[in-house]
């Protein structure tokens, strides 16, 4: 996609089982991050989506979208919220696994480390801004200083497309493909006849994106200025939460050379820059690359 280098505003954007254990959670966005969230027990539950047909690049936005196609899925099972913090920490306890942004600044690869966003501060007078940082990671989301602590139901950041790979792996699961993500995205929108309907209704946001002028003015109407914990939106018609907006999503599809089809939109899409918070947008990403709003949800196979 694009180098570290000269990281445009485009890629702002981009950069921006049991089915009774998903019901959808009695929060809604005008909650913080200390009162909304999902309990244990629905953590790491698993949805069954059932086979059927839909049809892919539904109202095409952007050129990459088309053409619309009609395409058969298999049934799969699909965690029901983006992988967590704590559920990633685990995963790095029992392997001891290096995550891409850890081993570049270990074997001292030019430009390791991870891309962090930071948002425009008034009182500090600063803009808006990408920087790369040699110490961000999944564990120092936000570089030096940072930590996960207090925010471990925060989905997990900082992770290529191979660190994904490799949890899960370890959780007996895999990456969805491009087409299975936006066949689960597409049955759980609200308004089956608007593509927009999973980021925002009538009066409010139903999940969290960039409200006001990117990347100017962050109005936070939904209740959060980055990442919000899982399960602080509604769940969708599937008991699914955080398809739309929150994070990025890897995804196991190729989109070209060195990189990997990434969907649903971050906190940093915004209606006036990027309307990637629809089921059939789509966006490259470089395979090895992670960011503060770069995450992933896996699938398993049925039995």
């Amino acid at each position: 996609m694009v180098a570290i280098s000269d990281l445009s505003w485009l890629a702002a954007c981009m950069l921006v089982t049991s089915l009774s254990a998903c019901a959808p959670s009695e929060t809604s966005a005008t909650n913080t991050p200390d009162t909304c969230g999902l309990s244990p027990g629905q953590i790491g539950a698993f949805v069954a989506i059932p086979p059927g047909n839909f049809i892919k690049g539904t109202s095409p936005l952007y050129p990459e979208e088309s053409p619309s196609l009609r395409l058969q899925v298999d049934g799969f099972l699909i965690q029901s919220h983006e992988v967590t913090n704590a559920q990633f920490a685990a995963f790095i306890e029992a392997t001891a696994y290096l995550t891409d942004a850890e081993r570049g600044v270990l074997e001292g690869r030019e430009g390791a480390g991870s891309s962090v966003f930071i948002q425009a501060d008034e009182q500090t007078g600063t803009s808006s801004e990408w920087t790369l940082m040699a110490d961000a990671n999944w564990k120092t989301p936000e570089g030096a200083g940072s930590a996960i602590t207090g925010h471990e139901n925060d989905p997990v950041v900082h992770v290529s497309k191979r660190d994904a790979d490799a949890y899960a792996h370890w959780a007996g699961g895999r990456l969805p493909s491009e087409v299975e993500w936006e066949y689960v995205a597409s049955l759980g929108l609200p308004d089956p006849r608007d593509q927009s309907s999973g980021a925002y209704g009538d009066d409010d946001p139903r999940a969290n994106t960039w409200q006001g002028i990117f990347p100017i003015a962050n109005l936070e109407t939904d209740g959060f200025k980055g990442a919000a914990p899982i399960g602080c939106f509604k769940a969708d018609r599937l008991g699914l939460y955080d398809m739309i907006g929150n994070v990025w999503e890897w995804t196991d599809t190729p989109f070209g050379e060195n990189t990997h089809t990434m969907k649903g939109g971050s906190f940093l899409c915004a209606d006036n820059f990027c309307r990637r918070y629809r089921p059939a947008a789509r966006h490259p990403q470089d395979t090895d690359f992670s960011s503060n709003h770069i995450g992933f949800r896996i699938v398993k196979d049925n039995p």
